[in-house]
């Protein structure tokens, strides 16, 4: 089980997860972080420090129909074709390497939440 980020970080992106993550499993799109939940070792570093509180385990998704959006649209910044790209980021072994995405899925890019 992973972790995964919510609506709290769309335009915002405090980069604090991003520091306390041991394993550099945060990546960064346009307008919010992604964590990749094949990388995630459910460390719960990231939900820690976040000031947003944006950040909630993955198991506690079931049952509140935002959580689980968030959840399946964490999956998807993995495994979708996103704009400007020209495959899937899927599980690239480390957000550093990758630098900003600069893209985010269908959900986070149309939110007006």
């Amino acid at each position: 089980m992973s972790y995964v980020i919510g609506k709290e970080c769309i335009d915002v992106q405090d980069q604090s997860c991003v520091d306390a993550c041991p394993v550099d499993c945060i990546y960064e799109g346009e307008r919010k972080n992604y964590i990749n939940p094949t990388e995630c070792i459910d460390c719960g570093a990231c939900e820690l420090v976040c000031p947003e509180i944006a950040i909630f385990p993955a198991r506690r998704a079931r049952g509140n129909a935002e959580w689980e959006q968030f959840t399946t649209d964490s999956a998807e910044f993995f495994s979708l074709t996103l704009p400007g790209r020209d495959a899937p980021l899927g599980d690239p072994g480390g957000a550093g390497a990758v630098g900003a995405v600069g893209a985010d899925t269908p959900l986070v890019h149309d939110w007006e939440g």
